[in-house]
């Protein structure tokens, strides 16, 4: 069984749309979002940064939620949610499922992590205004890639389209734009989806 450590609005989400997506048996175990659990010695056992999600299968124990996605979906997926490894349309999708978080996500990430670090007397506007131009310049890289297109890769739903949804849920949370309709109508269509619907309402 898998059992995915999970705190509200992180990036655990993806885990568990992707099972919910398979219809496969899982678990959440919902965890304390404080710094003080996080830093743990319980919980460095499971992350030794202290960061959230960490999946358990059986005696198996990641971290990382795009790891983790590709790992469900190379265990448990049975071909689904990804195109045939080696093959360019793979290429691809490996190319939006890292871009979603190792590009786009991580500005998002230093804007909250900077005012949840700093006090606002702290807080640099020129810091925060440079992680949105980065944000904002990785929106319109997918506005421009989804248009005409109801998903990144192949025009069929996969994993990249889970990874994505998540960054494209941070970005609107903590950065938004008046622009880019193209990347926020493929927003609102993978909301209407029931597995992520059951994710983003636990």
């Amino acid at each position: 069984m898998l059992t995915i450590y999970h705190a509200v609005g992180t990036r655990s989400l993806r885990v568990i749309w992707t099972c919910e997506e398979l219809k496969i048996p899982y678990q959440v175990e919902t965890i304390p979002f404080t710094a003080e659990y996080r830093a743990s010695q319980e919980w460095r056992k499971m992350n030794p940064v202290g960061k959230v999600p960490v999946l358990k299968d059986d005696d198996f124990i990641m971290f990382e939620s795009g790891a983790m996605v590709q790992y469900i979906l190379d265990r448990h997926g049975n071909g689904q949610l990804q195109p045939k490894p080696g093959t360019p349309e793979h290429g691809l999708y490996l190319q939006w499922c890292w871009f979603a978080e190792s590009t786009f996500a991580r500005p998002i990430g230093e804007i909250v992590n900077h005012r949840r670090v700093f006090e606002e007397h702290q807080q640099s506007d020129a810091a925060i205004n440079e992680m949105k131009d980065r944000a904002s310049l990785c929106v319109k890289a997918l506005d421009e890639a989804i248009e005409g297109r109801e998903f990144l890769v192949g025009n069929e739903f996969t994993a990249a389209d889970i990874m994505m949804g998540y960054s494209m849920f941070i970005f609107d949370k903590y950065v938004s734009s008046d622009n880019h309709n193209n990347a926020y109508d493929y927003w609102n269509r993978l909301q209407q989806r029931e597995a992520c619907k059951v994710a983003f309402n636990l």
